[in-house]
């Protein structure tokens, strides 16, 4: 019997249990911090999801922060999938986009430094990343990952570990 072929495409409302569960796979270990239903909804135009056959095996998202800044996010694979491939095609694909949008400058908050860094991310701090009137503007959102990529206190227990990585496009 032959394996499907792995699709990358945009996610759809769909869509939205699938890229859930895998978020909630990973998140006992507090790799991904798992999302209401609701945030998957209002944010699935972010997502792109890497499909095989009729399963969803692996999920990411472009996040816009700024004029030249955007986070990739939530990027999940099924267990069972990983080492093929699937992460690589969707973070590929998610720089893709961030190029369309005019963004230059792509962040990510992670635990897996190796990969990205296969991806041409490199370590950062926090504060080097924005200017202090970017820094002000963008302590105005509501965003969880802005938060996050601010460091704000109120959401240290979940980066824990985690490491700050960058790339210019």
């Amino acid at each position: 019997m032959a394996i499907p072929s792995l699709t990358v495409r945009r996610a759809r409302t769909a869509d939205v249990r699938a890229i859930g569960a895998l978020i909630d796979r990973y998140a006992p270990e507090r790799r991904l911090l798992t999302k209401p239903a609701v945030t998957l909804y209002e944010g699935i135009q972010e997502f792109r999801i890497a499909e095989r056959g009729d399963r969803v095996v692996g999920c990411g998202a472009v996040h816009v922060f700024w004029e030249d800044l955007a986070e990739i996010r939530t990027v999940a694979v099924d267990p069972a999938e990983r080492g093929n491939g699937i992460g690589h095609r969707l973070v590929t694909e998610l720089l893709e986009v961030a190029r369309d949008l005019g963004v230059t400058r792509v962040f990510v908050l992670t635990f897996e430094v190796g990969f990205f860094a296969r991806h041409g991310f490199t370590v950062i701090d926090s504060d080097s990343a924005v200017d202090t009137g970017v820094r002000q503007e963008l302590l105005r959102s509501a965003d969880e990952g802005v938060a996050e990529f601010l460091e704000l206190e109120r959401v240290k227990p979940n980066t824990l570990g985690n490491t700050r990585m960058l790339r210019h496009l």
